[in-house]
């Protein structure tokens, strides 16, 4: 099997380790059960994750379960049950490509199984939702999604962790969607659709220009309406960068990851796995210590989260513009996964809000 020209791990020994972790480690499910799996299903595939082949099976097998579902959801006439049972399919098989992070035809096709099942639960919702492709650069594309409320109060525009696609977050869309905000959402270097059919790799300066584009594109497709931004881990890093733009209105971010040259916490197969999706470099977060913040941010932290220390987070609290909020919870981890919803509620109430600065 090929080996990354700049890391010497083979695949399969990424993978294994990869598996090891989801099979022994509860705290690595937490970010996927906050975005839709359920335990009660997990549970029972879970002791079967002792190699790929077994992995890919058993979420093959859950992911055509819940297709029957949604069909017989159909059938019965209930077309928001039938909505969400495609969605959970499609976050159950994007865990075949999301497995494999070298770009190859397996993962593609994993990936195409995934958005399928996503389109049909698209065509039954009451939301309208395009498909659409800008230009990034002379080579590349960038692949994005967008959901259309009827009277739109604003525009979100997503910014997704690293190793997500642009589809895996359907509950966040779907809390803002249901009180009229558009949701905009897009594969950048690394991820999703623009990775798996381009090859294109992230670099720190491919991603401040990926951000650039989306915000440029968000704003004159809708600028008419304030522009938001959201983002939890690395997608909260570079949701501070965007809110520096002044087409921003204001912006969330969860659990931001800081720059670092220490890796030592974090754990083997991550770190392994991003090399298959990021250019020679250490890294693709901005540095959130040297931007000039502009506009009002909520930011929320665990103070449990074992990737980002408190007192970064403090710091970072102390550079924020008048008109911040900021949520700290005692017992929740990285990108605090149990509080989502609430945040996302809270966040909607305050991009309603004009007002001073609010620590809670």
């Amino acid at each position: 099997m090929k080996q990354v020209d700049h890391y010497p791990v083979t695949l399969e020994q990424t993978i294994h380790k990869t598996l090891l972790t989801a099979r022994l480690m509860d705290g690595f499910w937490d970010r996927w059960k906050a975005h839709g799996v359920l335990e009660t299903e997990l549970s029972k595939i879970r002791p079967l994750f002792t190699s790929k082949d077994n992995w890919i099976e058993a979420w093959r097998e859950l992911g055509e379960q819940k297709l029957f579902e949604a069909r017989h959801f159909i059938r019965e006439q209930a077309p928001d049950q039938a909505e969400i049972a495609f969605r959970t399919a499609g976050l159950y098989f994007q865990f075949n490509q999301w497995l494999l992070p070298e770009m190859c035809q397996e993962k593609t096709e994993w990936l195409n199984t995934s958005l399928q099942a996503f389109q049909q639960a698209d065509a039954l919702s009451e939301v309208e939702a395009e498909y659409v492709r800008i230009p990034f650069n002379e080579q590349h594309q960038l692949f994005g999604r967008i959901r259309l409320p009827k009277n739109p109060k604003g525009v979100l525009l997503f910014i997704n962790p690293f190793d997500s696609i642009k589809e895996e977050l359907f509950t966040y869309e779907m809390d803002f969607v249901t009180q009229g905000y558009i949701t905009v959402s897009f594969d950048g270097p690394g991820q999703g659709q623009t990775y798996s059919y381009q090859g294109l790799r992230a670099t720190t300066e491919n991603w401040q220009t990926f951000v650039d584009t989306i915000i440029a594109y968000a704003s004159q497709s809708f600028g008419h309406l304030p522009l938001y931004l959201f983002g939890t881990s690395s997608g909260a890093s570079w949701a501070l960068y965007g809110s520096c733009s002044s087409l921003i209105t204001k912006a969330v971010a969860v659990s931001p990851a800081f720059p670092t040259n220490d890796i030592s916490g974090l754990p083997d197969y991550f770190i392994e796995r991003n090399q298959y999706l990021m250019e020679k470099e250490a890294g693709i977060l901005p540095p959130l210590s040297e931007l000039i913040y502009q506009n009002p941010i909520l930011l929320a932290h665990g103070r449990k989260d074992v990737m980002v220390a408190d007192e970064k987070v403090y710091s970072l609290l102390n550079q924020l513009p008048i008109g911040h909020l900021y949520l700290e919870y005692e017992d929740e981890g990285h990108c605090c996964n149990y509080k989502l919803p609430e945040i996302r509620k809270r966040a909607m109430a305050w991009f309603q809000e004009e007002g001073m600065d609010n620590d809670i």
